[in-house]
């Protein structure tokens, strides 16, 4: 008897588990999972949530503090949990509305609710082909890999690695439906100035996305593709900033002499360790030395009003603002708008019909919106290869 080879992709779908990086069977979900990073939702909260984001780095409660304060200043409550509860809400209405019968479950990497309790719970409920939509739109470790590797974990713990099936929609950073925000959001930032009487030369634009290690973002997305300098993390986000860019200058002509650039935040790592730069709150304070008047920061990298846009931006990037005399505006996120939770549908819809891949709504000219993860990419050094759904391994 001849052995049967196992299949590249681990708890997958059959129709995703041959490992081609575009799914063009439909495939019959049970089930849409909503994952999340998860946040406190109170000051007792704080600190174990914290634990939980750094586990197996042994960093003690003292250095934990110092990032505390950000939630202790709003109460001990991050608004993500909130922001989830709001769009899983408004996404079961979108689904309903175009007659798809799935339900949605939410589950956090980070905070109750725990993805066990959402695939436990979908399972109780029959619904064991599940496709998970997680609220991080481009290709990295953090923001792609590792709830790749917790949906593969959370499987494994709750026993129902023979049972439940999770496969993962594609990056959805140059979506329609998520960019739409930004588009909109730096046109009526330059209209506002403007009509405040400052000069279009005199106004700049700062796309600004959550910093990471360069060592992380020089693996991130597929390695047989070339993605310049900071990887696919670097080139997405590049992408999107040069699309809106273009689509405002279109309709804006004044918009032509505005300068604009990618610039990053919330770093959290040591003094050592080299992290994409540079930081928003250090080239704001050197817009007047260019002879910028007004700065209007654009949330690229998030899909939602969360902690690091209400403290690194609201808070740190106004008063960096401030202290340069500078007029200041923080453009919208995507969040729930009626453009976004269409377009997440849009993105479901690929799935459950089985779109080509030429087929489907973009906005880039960028490669590797892969429904199946490519072996390798995303990798952590630090960390190495764990078991991860939705991808070739490793």
């Amino acid at each position: 008897m001849t052995a049967t080879a196992p299949n590249p992709v681990s708890y997958a779908s059959p129709a995703a588990a041959g490992g081609a990086p575009f799914v063009t069977t439909p495939v019959a979900y049970d089930a849409v999972l909503l994952a999340s990073f998860g946040g406190p939702e109170g000051q007792d909260d704080v600190i174990p949530f914290l634990r939980n984001v750094t586990r197996g780095r042994g960093i003690p409660d003292e250095r934990l503090e110092e990032v505390a304060h950000h939630y202790r200043h709003f109460g001990g409550v991050s608004p993500i949990n909130a922001q989830n509860r709001v769009l899983k809400v408004a996404l079961e209405a979108a689904l309903a509305e175009r007659g798809i019968d799935l339900p949605v479950y939410w589950g956090n990497r980070n905070w109750g609710p725990y993805l066990e309790e959402a695939v436990t719970e979908a399972s109780a409920n029959g619904h064991n082909t599940l496709l998970a939509f997680s609220t991080s739109a481009y290709s990295s470790f953090s923001s792609c890999r590792q709830y790749r590797e917790d949906y593969a974990r959370t499987l494994e713990e709750t026993g129902l690695a023979d049972t439940v099936t999770i496969d993962k929609i594609r990056p959805f950073y140059d979506h329609p439906g998520f960019v739409a925000a930004f588009e909109s959001g730096v046109r009526e930032a330059i209209e506002g100035f403007l009509a405040q009487g400052i000069a279009a030369a005199d106004i700049q634009i700062l796309f600004s996305t959550h910093s990471i290690p360069t060592a992380d973002a020089e693996r991130s997305g597929a390695r047989d593709i070339d993605w310049g300098e900071g990887g696919a993390y670097a080139a997405q986000h590049l992408a999107v900033a040069e699309w809106t860019m273009s689509r405002v200058r279109e309709s804006l002509p004044d918009a032509a002499a505005v300068s604009w650039e990618l610039v990053y935040q919330s770093r959290s790592g040591p003094p050592t360790q080299p992290w994409l730069e540079p930081d928003v709150c250090d080239v704001i304070a050197e817009l007047p030395g260019r002879g910028r008047k007004a700065v209007a920061v654009v949330p690229v990298g998030f899909m939602s009003d969360h902690m690091e846009v209400l403290w690194d931006l609201d808070t740190e990037a106004l008063e960096a603002a401030e202290e340069a005399d500078l007029a200041f505006v923080r453009t919208p996120t995507p969040g729930v708008s009626a453009a976004f939770v269409a377009g997440i549908v849009d993105l479901i819809e690929e799935r459950l019909q089985g779109r080509p891949n030429e087929e489907r709504a973009h906005v880039t000219s960028l490669p590797g919106g892969f429904d199946v993860c490519r072996p390798g990419c995303c990798e952590n050094v630090r960390a190495g290869f764990k078991p991860a759904a939705a991808g070739v391994a490793p």
